[in-house]
């Protein structure tokens, strides 16, 4: 039977022009330590304006960028626990 230990809350904040999107995806970790990212998105001057979609495009390369940064951290780790160097983690 599975437990839940801890709980992660990550925060995701849009600054948004005409033609841009830009999106700030970060987590705080149980240790206290947090994680941040950046993600964009830019309209076509022929497209619609329409900021739900950026939204969703900057805030998913946001998550994207937060999960390699948290797969890198959990290499070093692994690294510094197991004094190896472990096997990259492929998404």
């Amino acid at each position: 039977m599975m437990h839940t230990a801890v709980g992660w809350h990550v925060e995701l904040e849009f600054m948004e022009d005409d033609q841009q999107t830009r999106a700030v995806a970060m987590v705080r970790l149980p240790d206290g330590s947090e994680v941040r990212a950046n993600g964009h998105a830019s309209r076509h001057h022929t497209d619609a304006n329409q900021p739900r979609v950026g939204e969703e495009i900057a805030g998913a390369r946001a998550l994207n960028e937060l999960a390699m940064q948290m797969l890198t951290k959990a290499h070093g780790e692994i690294d510094d626990a197991s004094g190896r160097i472990s096997h990259p983690i492929h998404v």
